[in-house]
């Protein structure tokens, strides 16, 4: 996925992914633009996923 579809759709990627795992907050999600490095990485952190595979769950979102 390619960080402007991910930044334009970011409102609507955040309520699905909340739905999709119930232990994500509005904090885990809420970082600055340009920081996509430390969301990935806090994404991973909390759900125990690969970056790979968090890029993949947004994909298919």
């Amino acid at each position: 996925m390619n960080t402007t579809k991910l930044k334009g759709n970011w409102n609507e990627t955040k309520g699905k992914l909340k739905q999709k795992f119930g232990n994500l907050t509005d904090d885990d999600l809420m970082l600055a633009e340009g920081k996509e490095d430390e969301l990935f990485g806090k994404l991973q952190e909390k759900l125990g996923k690969t970056k790979d595979e968090i890029h993949k769950i947004i994909s298919d979102l």
